[in-house]
Parts: structure tokens; sequence; C-alpha cells
């Protein structure tokens, strides 16, 4: 077992040992937001499919309109009319000309499509006063997707837009990585559900409900295996039930070094290897990684900030690579900080902040206070400020980096 890892000494560490956990299942295209393709999806023909107008108007030559002056406009009959979803049945030839609406192909012989009112239009003629370019106002065959090109690569997360993409090649259903389950642990005698009386002493289970809707904003699917005393016996018992339900399990509280911090025991009491304890890191320092055969334990603080941050640090990135996601690691940007944080840093920190854009810059600004055990921060941020260690106070104006986490990067519904 390693003592004190930085962040990223864990990150990979966890990240070696894992890969996607590799069970496909075929998901429809109503319910395939959020979920991870487990195979490239390739167009089985061009989008669009035809060369097709993107406006109303009239589809002709533009040879027929080399000579047009507004003092001699080019006359043209107009022969057919075809709205989307037809097809024209005649041809242009010259002379002529054919009533187009938006999305129809474009009949054969035409090479210009012109707009209703840039014509002027009689019972069946229209009249043209300056010459067209060809191709103009033509959408040509394949100018979206060709057909065999790859639309979405295996590890891609479905969005709105490729279900658009889908539904348009005609692909109903499509294979896709099963959900991970995330086991969750709390542990703690001082421990209430919502709804039940508040008693002196006691807290409201926070932690339970703030990363059970974490992992459905991520798309994983939470099994939340009850809250349990500070008894060694029965955290195991729970550890191993968690290990045989779940491809990643997530505990709070118990981590740390008090004499009712019993996780460390428990985990070594299922046969679980402890990779680390403790991450250079703050919030999040008391943090306990294992690993029992394939699965990963995350073992986090108790208080509802730190055991935050340290799973958005290190067990979504876990969670992703399980997933079957390419991308993994939260990016990080650099911005401009907007308020004073007057703490000095001799640790590494994270502190919580919103991103903003104005004027063309990036900037950070504080969410509230940074306590561990502050949840009303957590409402707003989208980026940890990274301090490094030795950092004295920071100041209003002054360039710092950050990581960008939770909803920035994660849609707010289905899974990865």
């Amino acid at each position: 077992m390693r003592l004190n890892v930085s962040l990223e000494e864990a990150q990979e560490m966890v990240l070696g040992m894992l890969k996607p956990i590799g069970r496909e299942v075929v998901v429809h295209l109503p319910d395939l937001l959020g979920w991870v393709l487990s195979r490239d999806i390739k167009a089985p023909f061009s989008v669009p499919a035809f060369d097709k107008s993107p406006l109303d108007g009239y589809a002709l030559r533009a040879e027929d309109t080399k000579a047009a002056v507004p003092d001699k406009p080019v006359i043209l009959r107009v022969i057919e009319e075809v709205p989307a979803g037809s097809v024209p049945t005649k041809k242009v030839e010259q002379g002529k000309a054919i009533r187009i609406m938006t999305g129809a192909p474009i009949p054969e012989g035409a090479d210009v499509v012109v707009r209703f009112e840039d014509v002027e239009e009689a019972a069946d003629t229209i009249k043209l006063s300056q010459p067209l370019a060809s191709g103009a106002n033509i959408i040509p065959a394949g100018d979206d997707v060709v057909e065999g090109e790859v639309v979405a690569s295996a590890g891609t997360r479905i969005n709105a837009p490729l279900i658009g993409m889908l539904a348009s090649l005609g692909i109903s259903s499509v294979p896709v990585y099963q959900r991970v389950k995330v086991a969750i642990i709390s542990t703690g005698d001082e421990l209430l559900d919502p709804g039940e009386k508040r008693l002196p002493g006691k807290i409201y289970n926070s932690n339970r409900y703030l990363l059970e809707a974490r992992c459905k904003e991520l798309g994983a699917e939470p099994v939340y295996l009850d809250c349990v005393p500070d008894q060694e016996t029965v955290v195991a018992e729970s550890l191993q039930k968690a290990l045989e339900v779940a491809d990643l399990v997530i505990t709070t509280g118990g981590a740390s070094v008090g004499q009712y911090d019993v996780v460390k025991n428990a985990i070594n009491a299922v046969g679980a290897e402890t990779l680390f304890w403790k991450m250079g890191l703050k919030p999040g320092m008391p943090t306990v990684v294992a690993r029992k055969d394939e699965k990963v334990i995350f073992s986090l603080s108790g208080n509802p900030a730190a055991a935050m941050i340290t799973f958005e640090l290190l067990a979504v990135p876990a969670l992703k690579k399980l997933a079957g996601m390419k991308d993994v690691l939260p990016p990080k940007i650099s911005g401009i900080l907007v308020n004073d944080f007057k703490k000095a840093s001799p640790q590494r920190r994270m502190i919580r902040a919103k991103w903003k854009q104005q004027d063309g810059k990036d900037l950070f600004e504080l969410t509230g206070k940074q306590s561990n055990d502050v949840l009303k921060s957590l409402i707003e941020y989208n980026v940890l400020i990274d301090v490094p260690a030795g950092t004295p106070s920071l100041a209003v104006g002054q360039q710092v980096s950050a990581f960008v986490v939770g909803n920035l990067t994660d849609s707010l519904v289905g899974g990865i």
C-alpha cells in the first residue's frame, strides 16, 4: 500500500488496472440518450441521398439566364411542381423551369435554384432579370454524410444530435455498452435518512443522494446498499455484497484515522488489496482506494464536498473508462480569478468555482465557502481551481488553472 500519492498518481494507478466492462446491449432510438456506443456506426447511404433544394423556388438551367437583364428579362415556362416528399417526373430542358419546394430533389437537367421572391411569376411562366450561377442553392448528395462514412465511433457518448443523425439514416437501434453499476455504501452512526425525525447529534445522509444523482447524470446505475454503522464486520458484509452486484464500489465516511474509521479494516476483511491511502489533496486527503479482482473500491470522506470533489477527479474517470468512453480525464483550462481567496495552501487544494466568459476572457468566480462539509458551493460550480502546494493567498485578477467538472461536460440526463 502506498501513502500520500498525488492526484495524477492515483488516476494512473486506477485507470491502469481498469478496462471497459464490455457487456453489450441493443437500445432503441427513443432511449439512446447518454449511452456509449460499443461499435462504430457507418452510414448505410449518403445524406442527403440526392441533390436537393434548400429553399422554395424554381429549378432551372443557369445557361438559360445568361442574357437576363432588368430591361430585357428571360422568360421560362413552368412545367411542373415538386413538393418535398415527391420526385420530379419531368426533365428541365432549355427555356423551362420546375417549381420546387424545400427539401425536394433537384430535377434532371437543372443546375440552379432561384427563390420565389427573385422572379416575377405569371400563370405558367417566370421572368428573371439577372443571370444565375450554376450550382447556386443546391445541396449536393452526401453534403452531410457520405455512404460508408463512420458517423460515430465506439466509445462515443450518444447525445441528441447523434440520435437525430441516426434517425436520418433510418437506424432504429444500435449496440451500446451496458450501464456501469455503482454500489454506494454510507457509513456512520450519526446518519439519518431524509424524512426521519431530526435527533440531537445526528445529521441527514446527503452523500447517498448526492452521489446517486451524480451517477445518474453520468448514466451509471447506482445500487444503494443502505447506511451501515461504524462496525467493521457490518461494513465488511456490505462491501462483500457490493462487490457481488456492482462494477465499482463507493463508500463514504470511515476512511480516516479515528476510532470509528473502520473502512480500511473492512476492506482487508473482504480480501481486497489497498492500493493507496491518502492523497496529497485538499479536500479529499483521507481517500482509500482498493481493488478486489477486477473491481475497484473508492472509500471517500464523509464530508459531502470532499466526497464529491474526490468522486469527480478520481471515481468519475474510472466510471467513464468502465463505460467504454475514450476521453475520461477532466479537461483543464486557464482563467482569471474574480474573487480573493485569502487562505494559503500549504498542500494542493481544489477550490470550487463557476467558469464564465466575459469580453472574450475566461473568468473563475468562487461559488462560496470552501470547507470540506459545505454543500452549497457545489450547486453552481463547474470547475475546480487547482492550487499548487505552497501557494500563498490568491488575488483578484490572478491567472489560475482549473479542472472542468460536472454538468459542463456531462449531459443532465441519460447515461455514459
